[in-house]
């Protein structure tokens, strides 16, 4: 699988962030079928880093209403990146 396909998208929440600045770590959407080893590789390979430790599970989908309709979003996985020590966080993720 292509580095692209398997890291989705940076999560920007609260708690990302603050564990970015506190614990140097990164939050990450991810491929479903991804494996920590993928993602490892991954975001070596994007941000020419070195990563330390890799943290992955699934996030189930919440069931949302509409009026009388009941749906039900996707479920996704999430995946917290631990850089190793004097590594720095990508721009992207300062900038946000």
């Amino acid at each position: 699988m292509n580095a692209n396909q398997i890291i989705r998208r940076p999560l920007v929440t609260e708690k990302s962030t603050i564990l970015r600045e506190e614990g140097n770590v990164i939050a990450f959407e991810v491929d479903p079928n991804a494996n920590k080893i993928e993602v490892k590789r991954a975001v070596e390979e994007l941000f020419k880093v070195k990563v330390d430790d890799v943290r992955i599970f699934n996030v189930r989908g919440k069931m949302k209403r509409l009026g009388r309709f009941v749906g039900k979003r996707r479920d996704w996985r999430k995946a917290y990146v631990r850089l190793k020590a004097g590594e720095k966080a990508p721009e992207f993720v300062e900038g946000v």
